[in-house]
């Protein structure tokens, strides 16, 4: 998606080095960028669809569960992928993953001292229906601390990826949510130059989406190209 339309506006995605940002100093290209003819294996295909997906992986709350439910605030993310002109688009693939309520994830290298829960992967999949629309259930993440700089913690997000119809069409970004204090101090959030283009990063709380006395709803959408483009990840 992003990576397979040409140049990137810097102004709206993220410098691939960007100094607050240290992890970027180690996997930012120490070299002049090269570019390279896609072949036809590469634009055509693997091609993602529903046949890939089980019937829970949209929701987060249920495709984990070994004994009771997962704990924390129950939300629904739902919304949109567009095109420039605001056309949705069917059968994209969307990826996403995140820390649990308390602001843990399930892998080796967390070893933030916050409780792991059994029930709650924090992974999920779904594949966008004939207008572009797509549906998560899933827990509010718990903001966590990183080595990055002094006292330094990650607001909540959930990170996101998107597939086209060929591996070289992929855009991973992450969401936030309205009103966090920790995005005023978050250097990956402001490694997106324009003020404008990170509020594009930020969901909006949907009543129409909150579903009564079951989940907090939030809508985001994710715009692929253009001058509404939502930014990448650094």
């Amino acid at each position: 998606m992003v990576e397979s339309y040409g140049a990137l506006d810097r102004d709206v995605h993220p410098p691939y080095l960007y100094g607050e940002y240290k992890s970027t100093a180690l996997r930012s290209p120490k070299n002049a960028l090269q570019p390279l003819t896609h072949t036809l294996s590469e634009l055509t295909g693997p091609v993602y669809g529903s046949e890939a997906l089980a019937p829970l992986d949209d929701d987060l709350t249920r495709n984990a569960v070994k004994d009771g439910e997962p704990l924390g605030e129950r939300m629904i993310v739902a919304g949109r992928v567009l095109d420039e002109n605001g056309n949705g688009l069917p059968n994209t693939l969307i990826e996403i993953w995140q820390a649990n309520a308390a602001g843990r994830y399930i892998h080796f290298a967390d070893q933030h001292d916050a409780p792991i829960d059994p029930n709650f992967l924090g992974a999920g999949r779904c594949v966008t229906d004939d207008d572009g629309r797509y549906r998560f259930t899933t827990l509010r993440p718990g903001a966590y601390p990183w080595p990055n700089h002094h006292n330094g913690w990650r607001p909540a997000h959930i990170h996101y990826s998107l597939f086209g119809p060929s591996f070289v069409t992929r855009l991973v970004t992450q969401m936030y949510f309205p009103g966090d204090p920790l995005l005023d101090i978050d250097p990956i959030f402001h490694s997106v130059p324009d003020a404008e283009a990170r509020q594009r990063l930020v969901a909006e709380f949907s009543l129409e989406t909150t579903e009564p006395e079951w989940a907090i709803g939030y809508q985001w959408d994710i715009v692929l190209r253009g001058a509404s483009a939502t930014p990448r990840e650094a």
